[in-house]
């Protein structure tokens, strides 16, 4: 039924939007095109996954959180901070060869297996949606993306430290002219992109098997996500993640065949049309 493939196109957007927003975050204040987020999605589902076992769902999602935060702070201390301004192959290499490294460290942690991080409790199940049965995890995920849009919008819109990010996105220089301290900013920033893909890959552990090519996986939508909106418009990343959404799910449904190729064409043809991007760079 269309209406539950929409659905789902909603749960695959809300999902890409959270993965999106901290590309968009890191790259608005460092200018650092992040190869390595795919592998901070993993390693945050992967995090949840073993510290679950002990402490449950809800604690493996504070831990992983807690983890990449601190992950995506080191990263900013001692990569990001030295590769900004470099050109973007150099920052293409560093970021993708941190990527693989990363799949290496969890195949040797945990194998190649695939593993399964169960749902709360509370959020199994299914519900009637228009006469067809629709898991009620899948519910969530939409409302885990709404309020994470509705927290940073209001972060960087409403807020002082917002305010900093959205002018050391802008003009950096003058920005630390004012007395802001732009390295303190930019690692704090880091740290929540970082989070926010943990965040993403807890949540989307009882949606999609754990396997350490995961992270390779979500990374080439997310981008397709970015370059859609705009590089550095949150705006932007959040609309073209909704439109991603019903592409890929309707597109698996009705044009099995040229599932894998729908991303690109529309990517293509939004840059043709506008290249710049939905928004512009606007944070």
């Amino acid at each position: 039924m269309i209406a539950i493939q929409i659905l789902n196109g909603l749960v695959y957007g809300s999902l890409l939007m959270i993965v999106a927003s901290g590309l968009v975050l890191i790259y608005g204040l460092r200018r650092v095109v992040n190869f390595a987020h795919g592998s901070l999605f993993m390693l945050g589902a992967y995090i949840a996954y073993a510290a679950s076992l002990q402490f449950g769902f809800g604690g493996g999602l504070l831990a992983a959180v807690a983890a990449l935060a601190a992950v995506g702070f080191c990263l900013d201390r001692f990569g990001f901070r030295l590769l900004q301004d470099r050109d973007p192959l150099t920052v293409m290499l560093v970021t993708f060869g941190l990527l693989l490294v990363f799949e290496d460290v969890v195949q040797s942690i945990w194998g190649k297996q695939s593993y399964s991080l169960a749902a709360p409790e509370a959020l199994q199940g299914t519900v009637d949606l228009f006469g067809s049965p629709f898991p009620v995890y899948r519910l969530a995920i939409v409302a885990v993306g709404a309020l994470v849009a509705a927290c940073l919008v209001g972060w960087l819109r409403y807020s002082r430290i917002g305010l900093f990010i959205r002018g050391a996105s802008t003009d950096p220089v003058t920005t630390a002219m004012q007395g802001v301290n732009t390295d303190r900013l930019s690692g704090g920033v880091v740290a929540v992109g970082a989070a926010l893909a943990g965040l993403a890959g807890v949540v989307s552990g009882p949606f999609l098997s754990l396997s350490p090519t995961m992270g390779s996986d979500i990374l080439i939508d997310s981008f397709v996500v970015v370059v859609i909106g705009g590089l550095g418009s949150f705006a932007g990343a959040f609309v073209a993640a909704m439109i991603l959404g019903q592409v890929q799910a309707l597109g698996a449904v009705y044009l099995p065949d040229l599932a894998a190729l729908l991303p690109f064409a529309l990517m293509t043809a939004v840059l043709i049309w506008r290249p710049s991007g939905l928004s512009g760079s606007r944070v």
